[in-house]
């Protein structure tokens, strides 16, 4: 069963059981793949891996919304957006530790023989598949950086 099977269950169960937030969480998920799937020239299906890539994308608005709201003050909105975001992290792969990232940003240094800033985008192209749903970009970019500057 793919990814969206799973997410279109899951919302069918949700309802049944009359929990709004993962009914009305599930439904903008499914409706953000949706869209992806028609956008551009022609419809496609995707692939669990984009649809990964569509999930990531919407627990990231999730987390900067609940950020806003509760700088804001509303903590209530900011409530609501972290249940959506831990709903939607319920179907993304774990997410690795900063150690974990740093010995890949290690290995993608020496793989390229990257040793400064401007070598930056050697080691992102390296490090993209290996991290895509399974970190933060923003934390990602932000060590590679880090390693590349020589501040470990």
């Amino acid at each position: 069963m793919g990814l969206k099977e799973r997410l279109q269950g899951d919302l069918t169960e949700a309802i049944r059981s009359r929990n709004e937030i993962a009914s009305g969480t599930i439904r903008m998920v499914l409706s953000a793949i949706t869209n992806e799937e028609v956008s551009g020239k022609t419809a496609r299906v995707l692939t669990d891996e984009e649809i990964i890539t569509v999930l990531s994308r919407e627990a990231k608005k999730r987390r900067e919304a609940a950020e806003a709201f509760s700088d804001a003050g509303r903590v209530d909105k900011a409530a609501l957006e972290k249940a959506e975001g831990e709903i939607i992290a319920t179907y993304l792969p774990a997410q690795m530790s900063e150690d974990e990232i740093k010995k890949l940003i290690a290995d993608a240094m020496a793989s390229t023989g990257a040793s400064a800033p401007s070598d930056m985008g050697k080691v992102m192209s390296v490090l993209k598949p290996q991290v895509a749903g399974k970190a933060d970009g923003g934390l990602v970019s932000g060590l590679v950086k880090a390693a590349l500057t020589g501040g470990n």
